[in-house]
């Protein structure tokens, strides 16, 4: 009991000092803000720490003084996002004074954490302003990545002042610009009904990205289409493989008395002869897939297969049941079975939409 009770001082010894040292180290490398946030979470569990206690009276000082001069340096500089860096910056500054706040050991520290409420408030109006004329300047380029760019410049524009000028109208305009709209068709080449593939087309719904079928118009005309043409199933013929195999076991068929005059165990080889059998019947489903511009030239042709194979196994035997064992004595219990067809079949099509959704997802993850 002692042993363990030194072994998890020990560990705890260990883990207070990797927690104080990467606060250190934190504070070594220049990293201010990450070490001011160790020291602040190791005094909220002990207030005496002696290790956070000193980085935390070093750290904090240090990591306001970057913030404020980074802040400070970007608007001399002119750098087209200072607005949104001083916002960040403040946001850094406030949120630790926050911390501090609810750490008494780190109060007792830095009594009076700064604050940058009022700068804050003044950056979030001026960073509202330059990012939504950053939008607007991306929205004159005219091509769908810098549309997207637009769309998260008003959006940011927008979190900055709740409806500044237009910005909800115009972040409505880039995304409708911005999304690539997709007409699909599927097509039934086969006698199997097949169900349909519109759960596939759904997950690949998001943001810039506008799935719709071909029958159904949209507002503006469509800048890809996919098809996809389901050719057919197949099941194969079950078949049967065998091996065989003999096993043999000695058992215990009573007891005799031995010469030390002690009873031992009478033992007795028995042995089987076993026949295992195994039962495979696959299935497997194919599709092609055509994706096109409107002018009809491919941009993407491919293939998408499911595959299924149901398996079976059961055995028989001959001779003495005793001396069966392992897989043999639970399967000598089975009998051949005839698997569901229609199960076979369903999990075939989930392979093959499984399939199709991997593959329109590497296809469209370049949009």
């Amino acid at each position: 009991m002692k042993k363990i009770y030194l072994v998890f001082c020990a560990f705890s010894i260990s883990v207070l000092f990797n927690a104080c040292s990467s606060g250190k180290a934190a504070l070594k490398k220049g990293d201010y803000y990450d070490a001011t946030m160790e020291a602040i979470q190791r005094l909220r569990e002990n207030p005496n720490r002696k290790k956070a206690i000193e980085v935390l009276t070093q750290a904090y000082p240090l990591t306001v003084d970057y913030i404020d001069n980074t802040i400070q340096n970007g608007i001399k500089a002119d750098d087209p996002k200072k607005w949104r860096t001083a916002v960040a910056g403040y946001q850094r500054i406030n949120f630790l004074s926050d911390q501090i706040n609810t750490s008494p050991g780190a109060l007792k520290v830095i009594p009076h954490p700064q604050t940058r409420y009022k700068e804050l408030a003044d950056a979030k109006t001026n960073a509202a302003d330059e990012a939504y004329n950053e939008g607007i300047n991306e929205m004159m380029k005219n091509t769908r990545n810098d549309y997207k760019q637009a769309y998260y410049d008003f959006k940011d524009a927008n979190s900055f002042q709740q409806g500044y000028k237009e910005s909800i109208e115009m972040q409505n305009q880039a995304e409708f610009k911005a999304t690539l709209r997709v007409a699909f068709e599927e097509i039934n080449n086969s006698r199997f009904n097949y169900g349909t593939f519109q759960p596939v087309i759904n997950s690949l719904q998001r943001l810039f990205l506008s799935f719709k079928p071909v029958a159904q118009k949209d507002t503006v005309p469509p800048q890809q289409y996919l098809r996809i043409i389901f050719n057919g199933y197949q099941q194969n013929r079950p078949y049967i493989s065998t091996r065989t195999e003999t096993q043999t076991r000695q058992v215990v068929v009573g007891q005799v008395k031995g010469s030390d005059g002690k009873m031992v165990d009478q033992l007795q080889s028995v042995s089987a002869n076993i026949t295992y059998f195994h039962k495979t019947i696959s299935g497997n489903s194919q599709a092609n897939v055509t994706i096109s511009d409107p002018s009809n030239n491919p941009l993407q042709n491919f293939s998408v297969n499911g595959a299924y194979s149901w398996v079976y196994d059961w055995a028989t035997f001959s001779g003495d049941s005793r001396a069966l064992s392992g897989n043999a004595a639970s399967w000598v219990q089975r009998r051949e079975v005839f698997p569901n067809d229609q199960e076979i079949y369903n999990q075939t099509i989930r392979d093959l939409q499984n399939s199709l959704a991997y593959q329109l997802k590497s296809f469209y993850s370049q949009y």
